[in-house]
């Protein structure tokens, strides 16, 4: 059981490796883990949640698919006929001396077309500022609620 942990662990951050590179949000509250913890989970509600480790201080949620409608593609700019974007969320809370820190980053991947035989398929794309604003404004609100303030 412990390995099993361990691994979900190590694909959630391999797996965000270059996500985080691009547009992790960080946030020093000061209070208790468990409230900033309780906070977390509130702000990400509207989500599925996939992983939910509180030892290890880790949140994936599921895929959420949201359509893009007016895409197009080729040279031609053909119609993406049901062009979406998906999107997934990963939070770590982490206890420090005095205050807890929250990290949180949007993997996201667009439905595009791939080229030759493989047609279409998801391709990563940058995170979007809109759901990034989103969670912020969201987890900030949850802090509050729960007592914590920030530094």
């Amino acid at each position: 059981m412990y390995i099993t942990r361990i691994s979900l662990l190590i694909m959630a951050v391999v797996s965000t490796a270059c996500a985080s590179m691009s547009g992790m949000q960080q946030r020093f509250a000061v209070c208790s883990y468990d409230h900033a913890w309780e906070a977390v989970l509130e702000a990400v509600k509207d989500r599925a949640i996939n992983t939910k480790e509180k030892d290890a201080g880790l949140i994936v949620t599921g895929w959420l698919e949201i359509p893009m409608p007016g895409r197009t593609f080729g040279a031609l700019q053909r119609d993406v006929v049901n062009s979406k974007d998906r999107s997934r969320i990963t939070l770590t809370v982490k206890r420090l001396d005095d205050v807890t820190k929250i990290s949180f980053v949007e993997e996201r991947q667009r439905w595009s077309f791939r080229g030759g035989s493989r047609g279409f398929g998801w391709a990563s794309t940058d995170p979007s500022e809109e759901v990034m604003h989103d969670v912020q404004s969201r987890l900030d609100s949850k802090l509050k609620e729960h007592g914590c303030s920030f530094t």
